[in-house]
């Protein structure tokens, strides 16, 4: 098993888990009664110019702890006064370290809206990132059916909240395309062996229509870097471990913004 396998199959394992503490039935009760949400995160990427998701990340599989310090909170709200468009947290708990506590409470704490960084493997983690106050989820085309990928797009819909759908080569845009994503990312990161190739989101933009989001995702480090994002015709980018090794975070996303 890769890498990407290995978190997919405990993200299964924790959903079986949270289903024996409360099942589907209740927790999808609970988020239907909610007011439906209104799109924000896939409004904040369709602003002019360049939008930012600015990722609160503890660890990764291969970078290891990446912030000993984990102040998740000031982290977030130090993205938000520098004008991060949306805020992405990590909750997949074992190789990232993550914490369905840190995007409650990020969610709680800040304006913009926040993506559920984890690997969705169930409806169940959808009506979870609801009740979370999430306002989109991440879909990896690598990990997911077709026919789960579409119903899971539909219910993202139904919800008011946005679908990131990533895809990794020709056949997974394809893929998203054919299921109706809104928003697509390409990661730079290959997630079967973590290596990184920042000219993959540039080589898969031509692939997907003007009229979709497109999120270049991972690698991302420099001022020029996010020229050649640019250039490229991305409307959104993905900034993780770049942002969160920054001595002044909010200095490093304003001279990055300023690019």
């Amino acid at each position: 098993m890769n890498i990407l396998d290995i978190l997919a199959e405990s993200a299964r394992e924790r959903v079986e888990a949270s289903k024996r503490r409360e099942p589907l039935s209740s927790v999808k009760a609970k988020a239907l009664a909610l007011p439906r949400l209104g799109n924000e995160f896939e409004a904040a990427l369709k602003r002019d110019g360049l939008s930012f998701i600015c990722e609160c990340k503890k660890a990764s599989p291969s970078k290891g702890l990446i912030e000993p310090d984990f102040r998740y909170l000031d982290i977030a709200r130090d993205y938000d006064e520098a004008g991060a468009d949306a805020i992405s947290v990590l909750t997949e708990p074992t190789k990232f370290l993550g914490s369905d506590l840190y995007l409650k409470e990020i969610a709680e704490a800040v304006s913009a809206p926040c993506l559920r960084k984890d690997f969705t493997v169930d409806e169940y983690m959808i009506y979870e990132a609801r009740l979370l106050g999430a306002r989109a989820v991440l879909l990896i085309c690598a990990i997911t059916e077709r026919g789960k990928l579409g119903d899971w797009i539909q219910l993202c819909d139904g919800l008011g909240m946005s679908a990131l759908v990533e895809a990794h080569d020709e056949e997974e845009i394809s893929l998203a395309l054919d299921c109706g994503a809104r928003i697509i990312g390409v990661n730079n990161r290959n997630l079967k062996d973590f290596s990184v190739d920042c000219r993959n989101s540039g080589r898969l933009r031509s692939l997907v229509p003007g009229d979709r989001v497109f999120v270049s995702e991972s690698g991302v480090r420099t001022a020029e870097d996010i020229r050649a994002v640019r250039d490229f015709g991305a409307d959104a980018v993905l900034i993780g471990e770049a942002l969160m090794r920054a001595k002044d975070r909010k200095a490093m996303l304003r001279e990055l913004r300023d690019a």
